[in-house]
């Protein structure tokens, strides 16, 4: 029976410390494998299908991780992409609340609509925020400029008493912290980062009802039958989640499939593990070097103030990590090991 480290060490060999999934996650050998056939596919003119059967196997592989049925997954290309829908369904005047800072992705959809009022708070006062008159309450899992964690469950409790919707965005913690989708109204994700995927896909699950989303984007893959939604106006939309699709970029899916198949077999419980078990380590050495990070227990991203400016030296070195807003942020994912989080010290010891 394969371990969890052998498993790693046949899909990963990384040509130096990197520790910047924050960004973008490492490609499996499986996944660059499956991006080859699907190009050799293209090239050579067989029929596509088995592409396309890619597409709703990451649908459902999703499904699995975010707990939900596959029929409440919708496939796009990016987080904005859904929040511009979410933005459109709101009623002129409602509120949305946010968290100061969170990523532009999420939040900017609903700054593009002049007729919402958008209020930021900081994110530990998010959940004692929700008020009467919030209609909508967007945040990320996990921040990622510093890793710090929602209080989701507050934040849920909170909106359901004031009568408000929940979206959440989950590129930062899909992958490493369990997801629980079907708590929310709302939730989108990435496939580039944690995910293990290639560019071009994000996630988006939606309630049964749809929550009043319309999906203005719908072309003919959004049909019931998609190839017989080919010409003039699709009569029949998907009786599911579907119905919010765009145009499948069907490289990336082929890929992402067999990297999400990585993150079943590992498990995200496992990983979660793992990758906290490397932050702690860090965030102890940190504090042996005099260094304090921000305070984001249970996250698996390190954001150290006044260090990101050896960004450019510690890359030299050949450990990649982020400058974001000038703090050096780590994030630690299933392929770096203790030895990447000494190596990284030993660089800031210097």
């Amino acid at each position: 029976m394969e371990t969890f480290e052998s498993l790693v060490r046949a899909e990963f060999a990384p040509k130096n410390v990197y520790l910047n999934t924050a960004s973008n996650g490492l490609l499996p050998a499986r996944t660059v494998t499956a991006l080859d056939r699907a190009v050799r596919m293209r090239a050579e003119g067989v029929p596509l299908g088995p592409l396309y059967e890619d597409v709703e196997a990451v649908r459902a592989s999703f499904a699995r991780l975010a707990g939900v049925p596959a029929e409440r997954v919708a496939t796009g290309a990016s987080v904005a992409e859904y929040g511009g829908l979410i933005a459109a369904s709101l009623p002129a005047g409602a509120e949305v609340l946010t968290a100061e800072a969170d990523f532009a992705s999420l939040v900017n959809p609903f700054h593009m609509r002049a007729d919402l009022k958008v209020r930021a708070v900081p994110l530990e006062r998010l959940a004692e925020s929700v008020r009467p008159d919030t209609a909508l309450v967007a945040v990320s899992a996990a921040q990622s400029a510093d890793g710090r964690i929602a209080d989701l469950p507050a934040v849920r409790e909170a909106a359901r008493a004031h009568g408000a919707r929940t979206y959440v965005d989950a590129s930062q913690s899909a992958g490493w912290l369990p997801l629980e989708a079907g708590a929310d109204d709302f939730v989108a994700a990435v496939g580039f980062k944690w995910l293990l995927g290639p560019h071009g896909v994000a996630f988006c699950v939606v309630p049964e009802d749809f929550g009043g989303l319309t999906p203005l984007l719908a072309g003919w893959v959004a049909g019931e039958v998609p190839w017989d939604s080919c010409y003039g106006p699709v009569e029949h939309l998907a009786g599911s989640a579907r119905r919010f699709d765009i145009s499948p970029a069907l490289f990336t899916h082929a890929g992402l499939r067999a990297s999400l198949e990585l993150i079943e077999e590992l498990g995200v419980s496992a990983i979660q593990a793992h990758d906290l078990a490397l932050a702690d380590r860090f965030r102890t050495g940190l504090a042996t070097l005099g260094h304090e990070p921000v305070p984001a227990p249970g996250s698996a991203i390190v954001s150290v103030p006044g260090l990101g400016e050896r960004q450019p030296e510690l890359s030299e070195a050949g450990i990649e990590v982020s400058d974001r807003a000038g703090n050096l942020r780590a994030a630690f994912h299933l392929y770096n090991t203790p030895e990447d989080v000494d190596r990284l010290l030993n660089a800031l010891s210097a």
